[in-house]
């Protein structure tokens, strides 16, 4: 550091993406501004960065302080530094994303917010700050990771059917897959296994149920 430069106070924040798929959809978890700046507006879940905390414990405390969600998978996305990305000054923002099991959505809105709700990806109202962007990155690292990792099964619960499964890789990448190649592409990975039970799907005949093969983390095979 130069001796004629001088510090900049800088504030650190984290916000938080949560996904779910709900109603076959995949859905953002947003809470409404319920103080300037931008009050009124839609935003992610987050906080500033208290002194005695690391960034994964802010991240999770802006989820479970801002809307009642504990214990899902979350995973730190990009830093986003932009110089008047916030008016109130100089504010630099971890983000974050989460993901979540559709029977798991019991919500709370934090004191400072307004409300929270859960928003169709595809019909998002105008978000606060640079929050769109941040949606936007948060989405296309979700997309690509479905290739290579068991991150889609986060969307699940314990067990699920094979055609279930494929319903969230449809969903999350926005375009029908063929059947019989999905399945074959899923049984030849080796992550998951079948639990002897079955399950009814409507009027068709009960379909195998499976569960992860190591479901205590994301495994990558590729």
């Amino acid at each position: 550091m130069s001796v004629q430069e001088t510090p900049q106070a800088v504030a650190v924040s984290v916000e938080v993406v949560v996904f779910s798929i709900r109603d076959r959809r995949l859905k953002l978890l947003l809470e409404r501004r319920g103080a300037e700046p931008q009050r009124g507006l839609w935003a992610l879940p987050g906080t500033f960065l208290r002194p005695d905390e690391d960034l994964d414990g802010a991240a999770h405390r802006a989820l479970a302080e801002g809307t009642g969600v504990t214990g899902v998978y979350l995973e730190q996305l990009y830093t986003f530094g932009r110089p008047d990305r916030d008016p109130r000054g100089r504010v630099v923002s971890v983000a974050y994303y989460a993901l979540m099991p559709s029977d798991r959505l019991r919500l709370c809105a934090a004191a400072d917010a307004e409300a929270v709700g859960w928003f169709a990806l595809d019909e998002l109202p105008p978000l606060a700050f640079d929050h769109g962007e941040i949606v936007a990155m948060a989405h296309g690292r979700l997309r690509a990771k479905l290739g290579y990792s068991t991150i889609a099964f986060q969307f699940l619960g314990e067990t699920f059917t094979i055609p279930e499964l494929q319903a969230v890789y449809e969903i999350v990448l926005g375009k029908p897959l063929d059947r019989r190649n999905f399945r074959k592409w899923v049984l030849s990975l080796g992550q998951i296994e079948e639990t002897r039970e079955l399950r009814r799907e409507g009027r068709h005949r009960p379909a195998r149920l499976y569960r992860l093969a190591d479901p205590g983390d994301i495994v990558f095979f590729k």
